[in-house]
C-alpha cells in the first residue's frame, strides 16, 4: 500500500539523496495555492508539489490518481513482490514467451536501447552480481567475493538474452531482471502523466531523488534544483540548475559502499566485469524530457566513467553534468547540451 499525506505547502521544500530542491515562494501578491503530497514507495519515498486553485474533490482526485499511478508501477515491476509481473517473468522458463503489460514492455524496451547505446554499461540483468557483492535484496555481511564466484555470477548477466517482440518477452538463457535502475524514473513519468491528464499545469514530482517538472512556480519563477555535493559526511550544494518541462536523475557512489582491508568498494557494479567501478567519477546528473531515460542514462554513465561517459554524452547530444574526484578536490564537466541549464544559475 502507498501511504500519503496531503497538505498545503507553506515553505521551501528540500529533497535529499542525490538532488536538493529549493522552492522559493514568492511575494505578497495573491498567488495560486501550493499543495504537497508525499508517502513511501519503491523502498524510498515520493513527493509531489503542485500549484493551482482546487477544491477538496479535485484534490482527492489528484491524490488518488498519483497513488494509483505509483501503485500500478509497483505491482508490475517490483522484485520484492512475488506476484508482480516482473517476478512472474523471472520465474518463467527459458524460451517461454511471456506476455507483458504495455507499461513493463515500454521500460524493458528502453532498458535494451540504453544497454545498446552504452555498450552494455547499463544492464537490467546485473542483479546476480549486485547480490553477490551484498548490495541487492539478498544482503550479507560485507565481504569481497572470490574470482570464481564473480565468474559464476557473470554467466547470469546478459541483457541481450532478453528478446522483446511487441509486448512479448522471452529469455534465451537464465537471467534475472531487476528494473531498479529505470523503474523509479518511469514511476515519476507515470505520476506526471496522471497530473497532465487532470489538467495540473505546474508541478514537481520526485521519487527517490529522480525529478520531473512542468511549468513554473508562481511569478514565472523556474524550478531550481540543486545538485548535491558528492561527499558522504555532509549535505551541501555543488551546483544549482533551473528546469521547466524537464526530467533530471542523478547517480553516484559516495554514500552506498563498504570497506574491506582499507579498500572502498562502490555499490555501483559494472555488469561487464561483475565488479564495483574503480574510476573517480562520483556523481552524474542527466537531464532529458522523460525521467525513465534520465534514470537509465545516469546509471549507465556512472558505470562508464568520466571519459567514456562524457564521450557518449557528446556523441548522443545528452545533457550531462559530471563531478569527478581529483587529488585537489572535485572537477566538474558539463556536456555541450547541458550548458543551457547553467545559465544564470550560479
Amino acid at each position: 500500500m502507498i501511504g500519503s499525506q496531503r497538505r498545503r505547502a507553506t515553505g521551501p521544500i528540500l529533497l535529499g539523496l542525490a538532488l536538493l530542491l529549493f522552492a522559493l515562494l514568492a511575494g505578497c501578491e495573491r498567488e495560486p495555492e501550493s499543495y504537497r503530497l508525499e508517502g513511501p514507495i519503491f523502498g524510498t519515498g515520493f513527493h509531489v508539489t503542485f500549484y493551482g486553485d482546487y477544491d477538496d474533490d479535485q484534490l482527492s482526485e489528484i491524490e488518488g490518481s498519483v497513488k494509483a499511478a505509483l501503485d500500478r508501477v509497483d505491482r508490475l515491476m517490483s522484485t520484492y513482490k512475488t506476484d508482480s509481473e516482473l517476478s512472474r517473468f523471472n520465474r518463467a522458463p527459458v524460451g517461454e514467451p511471456f506476455q507483458l503489460s504495455p507499461q513493463t514492455a515500454e521500460v524493458i524496451r528502453e532498458a535494451i536501447r540504453v544497454g545498446d547505446m552504452s555498450a552494455g554499461a547499463f544492464d537490467v540483468t546485473v542483479g546476480a552480481a549486485v547480490n553477490l557483492w551484498g548490495f541487492g535484496p539478498d544482503k550479507h555481511p560485507d565481504r569481497v567475493p572470490d574470482d570464481d564466484a564473480i565468474a559464476k555470477a557473470l554467466k547470469e548477466v546478459d541483457y541481450q538474452a532478453l528478446k522483446l517482440d511487441g509486448n512479448t518477452l522471452t529469455k534465451t538463457k537464465p537471467v534475472y531482471v531487476d528494473l531498479s535502475g529505470i523503474a523509479k524514473g518511469y514511476g515519476v513519468d507515470a505520476v506526471a502523466r496522471a497530473l497532465d491528464d487532470l489538467g495540473v499545469q505546474r508541478y514537481l514530482v520526485e521519487v527517490g531523488g529522480e525529478i520531473r517538472t512542468r511549468g513554473s512556480k508562481p511569478g514565472d519563477e523556474p524550478w531550481r534544483i540543486a545538485v548535491e555535493k558528492p561527499v558522504s559526511n555532509e549535505r551541501s550544494v555543488q551546483r544549482i540548475i533551473e528546469l521547466d518541462d524537464s526530467a533530471v536523475a542523478t547517480s553516484g557512489d559516495y554514500r552506498n559502499y563498504f570497506e574491506s582491508d582499507g579498500k572502498r568498494y562502490s555499490h555501483t557494479i559494472d555488469p561487464r566485469t561483475g565488479r564495483p567501478i574503480k574510476h573517480h567519477l562520483v556523481s552524474v546528473t542527466v537531464i532529458t524530457s522523460d525521467c525513465m531515460t534520465a534514470d537509465a542514462l545516469a546509471t549507465a554513465i556512472d558505470v562508464m566513467g568520466p571519459d567514456a561517459g562524457y564521450a557518449m554524452a557528446e556523441r548522443e547530444n545528452l545533457a550531462v553534468y559530471l563531478v569527478v574526484k581529483t587529488p585537489d578536490g572535485f572537477e566538474t564537466r558539463a556536456s555541450t547540451a547541458f550548458q543551457r541549464y547553467l545559465k544564470d544559475s550560479d
